[in-house]
């Protein structure tokens, strides 16, 4: 296999990722994919590594416009202005939600409150959501990923990259990130669990966001 061959089979899964946004709206998984991988071959044959962006934050663009270029070329309903009003519907019944709540409402409350189905509610939320941030509160302050991106477009790409660097972490460190930041344990809970000392966790975390922003900044 040679080198261009042997960085598109890599990339595959930025096209699946790319396709699976766009799944259930009247077009087949397979022509979703086999679009976005002519967007891929695109990507990769024109990307200049000397410009120091990432080949995922280049090429997702690249295999969107193919993608949507199918619902362009079908006569498929596009997003467009009625989703973008929802969306501002959505954040602002958040906003008021957690106001009272003190936390977010579920795809369910926020689709009855609007009088939705909740798969257009996620799509409504999905184009409400502000710029990837991986922020959490810890006993020694916060610690914090900001990334930030000025589309939709590059948002994914950016979400697509922070979970292929977390994938390549060793098992103990993997588990670390996904125990403090996704399912919200604190220091002391998450040393518990993984066998360390509060402390360890503590400095092991630093090391291992530290080194997530110099990939994710590249």
């Amino acid at each position: 296999m040679d080198s261009r061959s042997h960085i598109i089979s890599e990339n595959t899964g930025l096209v699946h990722a790319c396709a699976q946004k766009f799944k259930g709206r009247g077009i087949e998984y397979d022509d979703l994919f086999q679009a976005g991988c002519v967007g891929l071959i695109k990507a990769v044959d024109a990307f200049d590594a000397s410009k120091g962006t990432k080949l995922s934050t280049y090429a997702v663009p690249v295999i969107l416009g193919e993608i949507k270029r199918l619902f362009r070329d079908g006569g498929a309903v596009k997003v467009g202005r009625g989703l973008k009003e929802l969306s501002l519907k959505a954040s602002r019944f958040i906003n008021e939600f957690m106001s009272k709540n003190s936390r977010e409402p579920t795809i369910t409350e926020l689709a009855k409150a609007l009088s939705i189905e909740p798969t257009i509610a996620a799509q409504a939320l999905d184009v409400s959501r502000a710029p990837l941030s991986l922020t959490i509160d810890t006993e020694e302050g916060k610690s914090q990923i900001d990334i930030p991106v000025a589309a939709q477009d590059e948002k994914l790409a950016e979400i697509i990259a922070l979970k292929q660097i977390i994938n390549k972490l060793n098992n103990k460190d993997r588990s670390l990130i996904l125990l403090r930041f996704f399912k919200k344990q604190t220091q002391t809970q998450t040393a518990k669990i993984l066998g360390m000392t509060q402390v360890q966790v503590s400095r092991r975390e630093r090391f291992i966001l530290n080194n997530l922003r110099l990939q994710l900044s590249g």
